[in-house]
């Protein structure tokens, strides 16, 4: 279904909570088919990323380590993405 979710196990280092939270905002979009929530939903998809992310955390804490990292760089971890998300470079 998703096939575009950022694969977070495995980084090095681990996975940033935005990172865990963009991709848990990514899989909200996805379920519901609403990119840019109106006010009157924009709460309730809040909180599914709030709980989504800390389920992602707990997961991520209790998985086993990787061999290796994931075959694709994260968006958040790209210079170009942080560039035009006005974010400072990423420190690996």
């Amino acid at each position: 279904m998703c096939r575009n979710i950022t694969e977070l196990r495995g980084l090095q280092p681990p996975a940033t909570e935005d990172e865990i939270t963009a991709a848990a905002a990514q899989f909200i979009r996805k379920v519901t088919g609403i990119g840019k929530p109106n006010p009157s939903v924009a709460p309730a998809m809040e909180e599914a990323v709030q709980e989504i992310a800390a389920i992602t955390r707990a997961l991520l804490a209790g998985l086993p380590p990787r061999r290796g990292e994931p075959a694709t760089v994260p968006p958040l971890r790209r210079p170009a993405v942080r560039q035009r998300l006005g974010l400072t470079p990423f420190e690996s």
